[in-house]
Formats: C-alpha cells, structure tokens, sequence
C-alpha cells in the first residue's frame, strides 16, 4: 500500500511552517547553554537548541546562535564570540530547565542573565566565560570558526576542558547514563528528558520576566520551592494586586504556604501560586 507524502519547498512553505516541519522533525535537540563575554567584559547567558558534538578528535562542538527572525538583528552571543572568541557550554538537566527557559528572554545588552535566572557563576579555568555551577557537564571551548549563511550563524568550537560531576561517573572514569536526567527541545514548547519523555515549557515571557534578582527573599531562599518552581514564578512579568492576594487561602505556616504554591505552579497556575506566596 502507497504512503501519501506531503512535499515542501523550504523558500515556498511560510516561515512558521518552515519551522514547525524542520524544529519538529530534526529532534530531539540538545541544548547549548552559553556563556560568552563581550568586549567590555559583560557577560551572556543564553540557551540554544540548534547544537552537538561534531567530533571527538579534536573534540568539536557547533552551536548556531542565529539572527532574530522577527527582524534580523544578530543575538549578543553572536556579537560576543566575534570580540571574544571563548565560550563555555553548560548542559541541561530537567532540575534547571525551567532557569534556562527565563535566561532566554531577551534582557538588555549588559544584564546578566545568570543573576536573572539564579544560576551561580563558575571561574572556568583556561577560558574568559564563567561556567554554570549547577549544571552536571560543563565544556570550556575555544571558538576555531564563526561561519554564516542568511540568518543562519555557526559557530564552530573546540572543548580545551571537560567539568562532570562526580556522581555522573563510574569508577572507571565513564559518564553513567542511567544517572543523567538531560533535556532535549523538540518542536514548539515541548521538550523531553531523558527519564520521563515529552513535557512542555511556555515560550518565555516577550516582556521580560521580572527575573530571581526581584523575587522576595522568603520566596528565593524558600527550602521548598525548587529552581524550576522560582523559575516559573521569575518569569512573571508582575506580581499580583492586593485583590488577588487577599482572594487567596491564607496559610500561616511558611512551609505548608510554599507547598501549597508548588502544588499550584504544577498546575501551571503561576498567578494563583504568587497570591498564594504574598498572603501572609
């Protein structure tokens, strides 16, 4: 029996179902999470989905921080690379996905998105760019070349330094996959892990999430809340009214107050869980 077969022509199918077809099929994707400096010595944070290893002699990575197709404006890591040619990967595991998510918002030139998504700076070693601590893996890369076509940037790397940790590793040396919870981006807002298969992480807020520097301390430091819980309430943009806040249950015990929240953020009900967390 025939299989029917849609065919498309990439310059005569329209962009977003260029991109459906293409982002939906070529995965999943691992995530670069990059750190460059500029030239003033500020630094970016950001996540890329379009990246992999390409080889292990030498050890070479790509990753494509390309133009924004909204109006082709290059990306800071793009511009960073250029003047500083260095950049650490950091790969993501599923207790930070819902962090990566917030550092992708597109913050002003200047502001650093490891304060804006809580991750903790790490001094690499041989490169300029910081690594992120929370991550398992982290690769320190010197870039070899920066190569582009359209909108379409690849950068191309060589690992001078691998960072694991410990626990990922057998007494041998070997990274242990059954102890790894990676994430990968397959099409639109679903992902996958490695221990669970599909979920879905909302495009990250167009106006800015107020980031974990606006969090109220109590919140931050919650013993409760996990990093994705704070990553999912630092990408409001606002927090609730007094109207919303004293419709909320009140819970006078902080833990089961920031229980209560989690159970709502769950739910993806990340308005209710902020009303929840201010009336006290």
């Amino acid at each position: 029996m025939a299989i029917e077969m849609n065919t498309f022509v990439p310059a005569q199918t329209p962009l977003p179902q260029l991109v459906s077809l293409l982002q939906g099929s070529v995965c999943p994707r691992p995530i670069a999470f990059a750190a460059t400096v500029g030239a003033d010595g500020a630094v970016n944070l950001s996540p890329f989905s379009f990246f992999n290893l390409m080889g292990t002699q030498p050890p070479v990575v790509v990753f494509a921080p390309n133009h924004r197709g909204r109006d082709g404006s290059p990306k800071h890591t793009f511009l960073n690379v250029q003047a500083v040619p260095e950049v650490s990967i950091s790969l993501v595991s599923y207790d930070m996905v819902q962090q990566v998510s917030l550092a992708s918002c597109e913050y002003a030139a200047g502001v650093n998105e490891f304060t804006k998504a809580g991750f903790t700076e790490e001094a690499s070693v041989l490169i300029r760019p910081p690594r992120v601590r929370e991550s398992p893996v982290q690769l320190e890369c010197r870039v070899l070349e920066v190569r582009s076509y359209g909108y379409t940037n690849l950068v191309i790397c060589e690992v001078v330094l691998i960072h694991v940790q410990e626990a990922l590793l057998d007494a041998g040396g070997l990274l242990q996959q059954e102890k790894t919870d990676w994430v990968a981006r397959m099409g639109g807002d679903t992902y996958t892990r490695a221990r669970a298969g599909l979920f879905e992480v909302p495009k990250p807020n167009r106006h800015l999430g107020m980031g974990f520097d606006a969090l109220p301390g109590a919140v931050r430091n919650s013993p409760v809340l996990t990093g994705n819980d704070l990553g999912l309430l630092a990408n409001a943009t606002a927090l609730p009214g007094a109207e919303a806040v004293a419709a909320a249950p009140y819970l006078p015990d902080p833990a089961e107050r920031h229980r209560h929240a989690q159970a709502l953020l769950a739910e993806g009900r990340v308005d209710d869980a902020w009303a929840v967390l201010l009336r006290t």
